[in-house]
């Protein structure tokens, strides 16, 4: 990837993300696992801020989503992903399997980073695309075993993932302008 926006983007977008599954993280966590959630949620609201700023600043710089074919791509591997996300959880809803929500929606969300790579010709969405998958692969394990909702494990592997992969946004787009 060779476009300074879109590392802005990759901050603002992964610590928005970040925030969010931290905050789901929060629905059955053990007690004392809570003040960190609220640190780390707060912390990738600051990187996703930053993010935003940067991105409105430089908003005229090109990006990989200024040609059309990317563009396209981008969005049938989003629509796809929401399709997906919305209609598994629909049916797990109705399953009486809610807590497998969680990693069903981080499993897809995973999958839609390795369609990402071509959109933004970085590699590094492999390596974010399997550490999602991985994280929705033993979660519910996970939280069996330490007595708390599938949520909490998977809020916490899927936040910190995304949270570091913000962090490097922020660190690509200092180092390239």
């Amino acid at each position: 990837m060779e476009y300074l926006r879109d590392y802005a983007m990759y901050a603002a977008v992964f610590g928005l993300f970040s925030m969010s599954w931290f905050g789901w993280a929060q629905e059955k966590p053990r007690e004392s696992w809570r003040l960190y959630l609220g640190i780390a949620s707060g912390l990738a609201l600051l990187v996703c801020l930053t993010g935003v700023y940067l991105s409105i600043t430089n908003w005229s710089a090109p990006s990989a989503l200024n040609d059309d074919r990317a563009f396209r791509a981008y969005l049938i591997a989003f629509y796809t992903e929401i399709v997906l996300a919305g209609g598994g959880s629909y049916l797990l809803y109705r399953a009486k399997k809610k807590d497998f929500t969680a990693p069903w929606i981080t499993f897809i969300v995973g999958l839609h980073f390795i369609s990402l790579k071509s959109v933004f010709e970085d590699s590094g969405l492999y390596v974010l695309a399997a550490l999602m998958v991985a994280v929705a692969a033993v979660s519910v394990y996970v939280a069996r075993r330490l007595g708390v909702a599938p949520s909490a494990i998977t809020g916490i592997g899927s936040g910190a993932s995304l949270f570091v992969f913000a962090l490097l946004g922020l660190l690509r787009f200092f180092t390239a302008s």
